[in-house]
């Protein structure tokens, strides 16, 4: 059984979505409070947040931010009244993993749970906690990474991004599939925020990022990623 943990502060949504989510068997875990929330996310063993974004005591981008940095590895889903484009963007920008806007269908979030779940659980699936290619070594367990034994900053979702790869190593990949499987935004964010952050991924992993070696570009598609390049060049 998968644990949710919902931090609301409408009761009334609270409730419902309590319900609803429990009939679809799903263990669920509330709070109101965006602090006492945040806590309640380091504490428990969640397997997805659901998230509002105004809330008392600190609001659910700060949520996501912080969480995002201690527990990379669970998937936030947040929900906002407003639905404007810079909540979109804000979200993203948080390390967010999907968003929902007031008001929702019931089957609609439930199937953005659903489509959350798999794609974090085939990703892990598929990618070993240790991975290295060239000199930079990826530590997945504790999400960090390293180039020549300096240790690397890496956001969640590079480290989301370069899961993916791994787990289609040597495939062309489609610049959609990496909006849907690693962002999971329908109408944002849009391809060029993948080229960006190829970009800096490059910047931070290529010796020479203007001429990559391990995330090469496919014209027309996206991108392919070579971890035994140097192998393949002997």
């Amino acid at each position: 059984m998968k644990n949710i943990l919902v931090i609301e502060d409408d009761i009334s949504i609270l409730r419902g979505l309590k319900d609803n989510l429990e009939y679809e068997g799903y263990s669920v875990l509330t709070e109101t409070d965006g602090r006492k929330g945040l806590e309640k996310a380091r504490e428990k063993n969640a397997d997805l947040l659901l998230l509002d974004i105004m809330l008392p005591g600190i609001n659910g981008f700060e949520i996501c931010r912080k969480l995002k940095k201690e527990k990379p590895e669970l998937p936030i889903i947040m929900i906002t009244a407003r639905g404007s484009e810079m909540d979109k963007v804000s979200g993203l920008d948080t390390g967010a993993d999907d968003y929902v806007s007031k008001p929702f269908s019931i089957p609609e979030l439930m199937a953005r749970i659903r489509a959350v779940l798999r794609r974090f659980s085939s990703t892990e699936n598929h990618v070993p906690d240790h991975f290295e290619f060239g000199n930079v070594v990826l530590d997945f367990k504790e999400y960090r990474a390293f180039k020549n034994d300096k240790e690397l900053q890496l956001s969640a979702k590079e480290f989301e991004i370069l899961k993916y790869f791994i787990a289609h190593e040597g495939e062309a990949v489609h610049r959609h599939d990496l909006l849907n499987e690693v962002w999971g935004f329908e109408a944002m964010p849009s391809t060029r925020t993948v080229d960006n952050f190829i970009l800096d991924l490059r910047k931070k992993l290529e010796d020479d990022p203007a001429h990559p070696k391990y995330i090469e570009s496919v014209r027309g598609i996206g991108y392919r990623f070579h971890p035994n390049f140097k192998n393949q060049q002997l």
